[in-house]
């Protein structure tokens, strides 16, 4: 124990390993790497950002899983660290024991998104008209099975019990395109990629996932606001290490991140994709990953939807 406590007294002697599953160039690699400068000014060691992607996240996170507990691997996950255990039939990790937590970074809202030349649709209750008066005909892309653009659509065609057909592309970009032609009517975009379309008068935004509105598009409504009952999907990212990891290193690593999400450099670039910064206690973030596990456990048993 004396030995642990001086261990975490001294970390970190050398530069720390931050996985994230996905590849670079979106808004979770965004996170990690501005968070990542800060957090190593502070920290006085280097924190190396390390791009894993694969399995919707799982190749990434079962390295971590297996990692050394010593804290100098972590790892920054997204909605899919409580989504896949539903999604998968098997996974190489559990996301509840074989992690410790560490913070709440922040969450990234998706946006209801349409062809900005459409005047037919110009709310959400005009897309469930529609599609309640045309069952099947229409339809909404999304980046990939399992992933939040792909479960913001299903949440909702599963709430108003509407029949809409779900078109995957292998990412955000190719789907965006396709949307903008007019081959999919819809999209629950992230707002990341969506808003400088819909800044450029290409897309037009009908409503937002998250329980409140965003300060980026600050007049668009939220989806249960527009009249989807009990509609709420937050894309959050947040920060794990190997269970195992001391409580001290952790709460030196949660202190660090909290500090560093108060940077101005930091808000400036959450500000730039869209990030409403959150920030947490362990504790607050294995009772949301709980919380969220159980919530889409259910949708996903009642709507089918599977990975494999």
């Amino acid at each position: 124990m004396i030995a642990s406590v001086a261990h975490a007294e001294s970390y970190p002697e050398r530069s720390i390993s931050w996985i994230v599953p996905f590849p670079p160039g979106g808004a979770m690699d965004a996170i990690a790497r501005v968070l990542s400068e800060s957090m190593g000014e502070d920290l006085g060691q280097s924190i190396v950002v390390e791009n894993k992607p694969g399995a919707g996240g799982n190749i990434g996170a079962s390295y971590v899983a297996k990692a050394k507990p010593d804290g100098y691997t972590i790892m920054i996950v997204a909605n899919g660290m409580a989504v896949n255990p539903a999604l998968y039939k098997k996974l190489n990790y559990d996301p509840i024991n074989d992690f410790t937590p560490i913070s709440l970074l922040a969450a990234v809202p998706n946006i209801l998104v349409t062809q900005a030349s459409r005047s037919d649709v110009n709310s959400v209750q005009d897309v469930i008209s529609q599609a309640r008066a045309e069952p099947g005909k229409y339809s909404y892309a999304s980046a990939g099975v399992g992933t939040s653009i792909h479960l913001a659509g299903a949440l909702f065609t599963y709430l108003e019990k509407l029949d809409m057909l779900h078109v995957p592309y292998k990412g955000s970009g190719p789907a965006v395109s396709d949307l903008i032609s007019g081959r999919v009517d819809y999209m629950f975009d992230s707002i990341t990629s969506a808003k400088p379309y819909i800044d450029a008068g290409r897309l037009k935004a009908l409503g937002i996932t998250t329980a409140t509105r965003s300060s980026s598009l600050p007049d668009l409504p939220t989806l249960a606001e527009s009249g989807v009952e009990g509609y709420e999907l937050t894309p959050w990212f947040g920060t794990f290490a190997p269970a195992g990891t001391s409580p001290e290193i952790i709460e030196k690593l949660n202190a660090s991140m909290l500090k560093a999400m108060q940077s101005e450099k930091v808000k400036k670039i959450f500000g730039t994709i869209g990030a409403e910064p959150i920030g947490s206690t362990p504790e607050a973030l294995h009772a949301y990953l709980s919380n969220e596990t159980d919530k889409w456990q259910k949708i996903i048993a009642e709507t089918g939807i599977s990975a494999n």
